[in-house]
């Protein structure tokens, strides 16, 4: 049993899997970062042109 512990735990086998699962995980969440930045921003203004209607609208209405 210890040999087989051994062997297993010298086994190199996998460690390319591994590599290419870290690489990936590392590109998606460097685009997921790109991607909601500008997104962030775009809502941000929305938001803001939203607010000044609604504050406009209510200078109407008193």
């Amino acid at each position: 049993m210890r040999n087989l512990v051994r062997a297993f735990a010298r086994s190199e086998d996998g460690a390319i899997t591994v590599d290419w699962v870290v690489l990936t995980a590392l590109i998606v969440g460097i685009q997921v970062i790109l991607l909601l930045t500008p997104m962030r921003n775009a809502l941000v203004g929305v938001s803001e042109s939203i607010g000044v209607k609604v504050s406009e609208y209510g200078q109407f209405i008193e």
